[in-house]
This record gives structure tokens, sequence and C-alpha cells, in this order.
């Protein structure tokens, strides 16, 4: 039976690197999908939630993982994220999802949202001083 390697990246290390994975199942924005060795190359974008992929000698493994990429090339799965755990309580891995992944997410976007009031404004006082009469 065909099998693949998986390695997962975060942005200064090798998370983790397996061989003889026989299936993974990720999530994505539109919903989970699975990938079996034979299937076609691919591309996609991860949200935040649970991978799973199982191996002859271990079983099922679970992984928390941050949104990222996955890119399957031939029997090479490749997944670069910002940050994962690894465990075995499915339950608390999700929770660690939902805690903090997402809340990162939301206070990320709040500081977006600030920043752009701030350029904004800093727009706005810059273009009145450029209009005044000298």
């Amino acid at each position: 039976m065909r099998s693949m390697t998986l390695k997962v990246l975060l942005p200064f290390e090798v998370f983790a690197q397996e061989q003889g994975v026989t299936r993974i199942v990720f999530e994505t924005p539109q919903g989970a999908f699975g990938l079996l060795p034979q299937r076609l190359d691919c591309v996609a974008a991860l949200a935040p939630g649970i991978l799973i992929f199982e191996t002859a000698a271990d079983g099922e493994v679970f992984l928390a993982l941050d949104e990222g990429v996955l890119v399957k090339t031939g029997l090479s799965v490749l997944i670069s994220v910002r940050r994962a755990l690894r465990g075995d309580d499915l339950s608390r891995l999700r929770d660690v999802v939902e805690q903090e992944f997402l809340t990162l997410d939301a206070h990320e976007e709040a500081l977006r949202t600030a920043m752009a009031r701030l350029e904004t404004g800093f727009m706005r006082r810059f273009a009145s001083m450029r209009d005044r009469p000298s």
C-alpha cells in the first residue's frame, strides 16, 4: 500500500515530519477534506482547526493547526502554519483552537481596524495641512 510523507512547518522550525501516512483530514474555510496517497496534487488554504493523520505505527494522530497552507505533490504533503499543537485529547485540542487561535485572530482584526483608523486620521490631517493657505 502506498503512503505519504507529511511535513508540518512553523515559521522557525519543522514541527513534525511523518513517514508512512495513509490518510489526512484537514479543515479549510469551505469545510473538511481528506487526502489519500492516490489523490491528485493540490493546494488548499487551511482554517484554524484539527488535522488528523493516520499511520500504521501510531494510528490516528491529532494536530491543532492555525491558519496556513497545504501543498500535496506526489506522495509528499507540506503544511505551513503559524502555530501547531499535538495532542491525544481531541476535545482539549478543539478548545485550544477555539480559545487561542481564533481569539488571536479577533485581536489581530481589532489591531488592523485601529491601524486603519490611525492611517485615516493621519491622511485627513495631512490633507487639511496641505489645503491651508500659506
